[in-house]
């Protein structure tokens, strides 16, 4: 097996808690880097991975022989740290959201073919056990008619030091963050078809409540000021006539943290019933059933520890990266998604418009 040379960009949660870890067990990866401004942060890796150079800036990593780079900075810099790795020539792995505009998708995509490089998306709900075994039952549906997607969070607006409730760093709110994900699961399933027709609302009566953080990733709270919304709707029809409702809440007045996914079809209604990311306020376990002419099924669903899409999705990273094909996949998936989100907040902003006429 090949051993990849890997940086990690942004030791922020995400980059500490899921990546730096995962990738150091990893027999096909060697962490020879990490990258963050604060020096504080730096250290205190520094003390739990001696052997990584620490770095202030992806400048640094020129001439380290990498073969790729996984990106997990604030929303704003997505666009900017990733277009500058791949245009020399540095694979990127990067974390949701890709990007925040389909301008910047077009930059991406650009970026990749004069770099040579790959961008991969590191979105991994279509990793899990139970989302695979839904998407196994696709056939058995018959003809997608319907889907309801939703991720209703009790308590779990994230501060990241405030970024993540500030619109000009993060890009939207719930909708960016839990939403990519509820789209990205719903990709698999519409296929081909193009979504021509997009209604959606947001609100925000939670994200200024302290008590009302992620305490998971041992936020205190988000305080107030945050100006992006706690929770999104939004209702979608493809090119040949199959809806799709999608819900992301970052918080609720739910007693736990609550992820359904439903597929209608012709021939059945397949329904899941989960909990997607890390928070310990979870359903118990993961229900899958099949309802077929009035008959439901519960159907078995392998269990696995919180955090197995990561280590799954890493087990593919290999494989995407030595296949030239991968070369635009995630640029034209990104793109649909950041199509429907511009579209989501367009059709607030348009009814907004009206209102104040």
């Amino acid at each position: 097996m090949r051993t990849y040379r890997v940086a990690v960009v942004g030791l922020g949660w995400a980059g500490r808690s899921i990546w730096l870890p995962r990738l150091r067990a990893h027999p096909a990866f060697e962490v020879v880097a990490a990258v963050d401004p604060e020096a504080v942060i730096r250290s205190a890796v520094g003390r739990e991975a001696g052997d990584l150079q620490l770095l202030s800036g992806v400048d640094g990593l020129k001439g380290l022989s990498l073969d790729l780079a996984v990106v997990a900075v604030p929303n704003h810099l997505h666009h900017d740290v990733a277009k500058g790795l791949l245009l020399d020539g540095i694979s990127v792995f990067l974390e949701k959201p890709v990007c925040l505009s389909s301008a910047e998708v077009d930059s991406l995509a650009a970026a990749e073919r004069a770099g040579r490089a790959t961008l991969l998306a590191g979105s991994a709900a279509n990793f899990r056990a139970d989302i695979l075994a839904l998407h196994d039952l696709r056939k058995e549906l018959g003809h997608i008619r319907h889907l309801e997607l939703s991720w209703i969070r009790a308590r779990g607006v994230p501060s990241g030091d405030g970024w993540f409730t500030d619109r000009r760093y993060a890009g939207g709110g719930a909708l960016v963050d839990l939403g990519w994900h509820l789209l990205d699961v719903a990709g698999p399933l519409l296929g081909d078809a193009e979504i021509d027709q997009i209604a959606g609302s947001v609100s925000a009566d939670f994200v200024n409540d302290s008590s009302r953080g992620a305490v998971w990733r041992h936020d205190a709270g988000t305080g107030a000021g945050g100006d992006v919304e706690d929770t999104a709707n939004a209702f979608l029809v493809t090119e040949d006539g199959t809806s799709v409702l999608v819900r992301a809440s970052w918080a609720s007045h739910e007693q736990r943290d609550v992820t359904t996914v439903a597929v209608h079809g012709s021939e059945g209604t397949a329904r899941l019933r989960c909990t997607f990311g890390f928070s310990p306020n979870r359903e118990d376990k993961a229900v899958l059933s099949l309802t077929c002419d009035g008959e439901t099924v519960v159907l078995p669903v392998p269990e696995e520890p919180i955090g197995s899409e990561y280590d799954r999705q890493l087990n593919e990273l290999p494989g995407l990266l030595a296949d030239p094909a991968s070369q635009g996949r995630a640029i034209e998936d990104a793109r649909k998604t950041v199509r429907v989100i511009e579209g989501v907040y367009g059709s607030v902003q348009q009814r907004s418009g009206r209102r104040s006429a």
